[in-house]
Formats: structure tokens, sequence, C-alpha cells
């Protein structure tokens, strides 16, 4: 028989939760001791029930030190013999990057798409938080425990809390993707409880990416484009014109030659509408311009024909308004007669009245 003098454990794994200390065929007797090392729990247990739970320390084992188990074992007379008894180590140093994904899609409904699925992955973190309770809801009396056996459960509850979140948040699916931040600090929260049930803590819970059904993502591209189309429409339209122009010069055949005809007689048609604007818009030799409605009018007119606006003197070249009495225009040179400044009609050099209408000169 073999007597303990120090129980311990070193841990150097990554992911164990729970260590059986391996009793073999060794005993417990009076003065052991315990060291507990930072961020383990040590936990003696009797016939599978809980018993004296050690927070990190060094222990002396002795009745005082394991009142729970001296009751278990019913000693009369305290610890005084050998016993053998389970020892289990539970480390409650954080477990990181503990990863979770969406098996299936999520439906979610969404103020502007409806019932929209969406997937999402990401990361967790959690740690023990109360290993007593955590020995008896999750972990047992096996010989260990480890991350990857729990997990598997904590995924399948991570679905409920996230569509709980979401749906709770009223984020648009739209904008999920810039309040990733928001939505794992919200489903955080509500999945914490959950966690405290099993004596655990989730100390974090990370959205890495939100992604869209492929339907709904190919029409927004499509809707993205057509938005940039439309308030371009114009350049578009002319940067395709010049491209079937330059493919139709590449083909000789008569396929080419036609839509070379066609396109030329299309582009011919914009270049005469662009003329006639210019054309319009110039001034002409020997007309005048209404001061009242902008009208062109002959130089020789003594009214608008289209409003009736009696038209004063003007250049006969350019159609220019000219000052009575002025022999030169002021825009085109052009040598003037003195007329009068009403009806246009040419008058005597120092005359006052106009002979033909009486406009005071």
């Amino acid at each position: 028989m073999g007597l303990l003098k120090n129980i311990e454990w070193t841990d150097d794994s990554k992911n164990t939760i729970v260590y059986k200390f391996d009793m073999k065929n060794d005993y417990v007797s009076k003065g052991s001791v315990l060291t507990v090392r930072d961020s383990q729990v040590a936990i003696f247990a009797h016939k599978g029930k809980m018993a004296d739970v050690f927070e990190p320390g060094f222990y002396k084992l002795d009745t005082d030190s394991i009142p729970i188990l001296t009751k278990l074992m019913s000693w009369k007379y305290g610890f005084e013999n050998p016993f053998r008894s389970d020892i289990y180590f539970v480390s409650t140093r954080q477990f990181t990057n503990c990863k979770w994904g969406t098996a299936n899609p999520i439906i979610l409904r969404d103020a502007d798409y409806g019932a929209v699925r969406v997937r999402g992955y990401g990361t967790y973190a959690f740690r023990v938080k109360d290993a007593y309770v955590f020995m008896q809801e999750l972990s047992g009396t096996g010989s260990s425990y480890h991350t990857d056996d729990i997990t598997g459960y904590i995924k399948s509850i991570v679905i409920g809390a996230i569509s709980d979140a979401i749906g709770e948040s009223g984020i648009p699916v739209l904008d999920m993707a810039g309040n990733l931040l928001e939505l794992g600090a919200a489903v955080r929260k509500a999945m914490q409880p959950t966690f405290e049930k099993m004596g655990l803590e989730l100390t974090n819970f990370v959205f890495e990416n939100f992604s869209l059904p492929k339907g709904l993502e190919e029409a927004l591209d499509k809707n993205t484009t057509l938005g940039m189309m439309r308030e371009n429409m114009d350049v578009y339209t002319r940067m395709a014109q010049a491209d079937a122009l330059k493919e139709a010069a590449k083909n000789p055949g008569m396929a080419g030659a036609t839509m070379g005809a066609g396109l030329g007689f299309g582009m011919g048609n914009m270049f005469g509408s662009m003329m006639r604007d210019q054309q319009t818009a110039a001034p002409q030799e020997g007309s005048a311009v209404c001061p009242k409605c902008g009208a062109r009018v002959n130089a020789s007119a003594k009214f608008c024909p289209e409003c009736g606006q009696p038209m004063g003197a003007v250049c006969p070249k350019c159609g220019k308004p000219v000052k009575a009495g002025a022999k030169f225009c002021p825009e085109c040179g052009q040598k003037l007669e003195t007329v009068c400044p009403k009806c246009g009609k040419p008058v005597k050099a120092g005359a006052r009245f106009c002979p033909d209408c009486g406009q005071k000169l």
C-alpha cells in the first residue's frame, strides 16, 4: 500500500477541463498535502457524490480540511486511517478560439426582404465558473473531460440564442455586417443564463461574418449596378456606341457593314441634333432678338411676330440692338443709318421725331 504525500496536477494540456487523479494502489493518509495551482479547483468525491471543494492553495489534509468527506465516510473519530477517494482537478482558465458555425441557415424576418435565410460563423471563449455545479451537471465521474466533449452541446444552443438576439435587435440584414460587435454582445447576454446553469461562463462571443443567400446577393448586386447606370445612362450609352463602332469597323462582313451603317445613322442623327442645337443657339446675320420673348425677328421688322412687341433699332448685320443716332454697330462694326428706335425706319440727322411713327428721338 502506497501513501500519498503530495497530491497535485501539472496541467500541460490545452483542452482538458477535468482531470481525475490516478490513485492506482495509493491511499490518502493523514498528513498528506494537496496543492491546487492557479486556474484550478480540486474536488474530493465519495461513491460518485461531490464532497469537499478546494480553491487554489496549499492544504494539509485532516479532519478539519475535509469535513464533508469525513461525514460521508462516517468516521466516528475523524480522519485517522488511510483511505481512497476520487479526486478531480477542474481547470478554470479560459478556453479560447472555440469555433462555431451555422450548419443550416437561420430564418430571420426582415422588414425589407421578408423571411431571409442567413448563415454565420465565428469564435467564442468560456471557462468553468462553478466547478461543483459543472461536475454535477456535465462532467460526471469520468476519468477526464475535454473541450471537445462540450463544444458540440454549446453549438446546439448557439443557434437558438442567435435567432432570439437578432430578432430582438431589429437590425436589418443589410446592416448586420456593420453591427457584428453589437450582435456578439447581444448573443453573449442571451446565452449567459444557460451557461450559468452548467457552472460555466461565456467570456466572449464573436461574429466573424454573416452571409446572405446567393440569390439575394445577386439581386442586390444587380440593383446596385442598375442604380449606377440610371445615374450615368447618357455616359454608358455613348460608351456603348463607341465600343460598337470599333467592333463593327473590325468586321469587314455584311453584318459588320450593316451594324456600322445603323450605328453610323444613329451617330449622324446625334451629331445632327447637336448641330441644330448649336445653330438654333447661334445668332443669324440680318436677324434680331425680341427683347420680350427672345424669338428671332427679321432685322427690318417693326414688331415681333411671336408676341407683338415693337422692335427698336438693331444692326442689320448681327441683329444686336444699337442706340439711336449711332453710326456704327458696337458689336460687329457695321455702318449704320440713323433709324427710329421704335419702328426702325431711317430718319434724317437732327430730326427730333420719326416721320413714320412719331417716336421722339
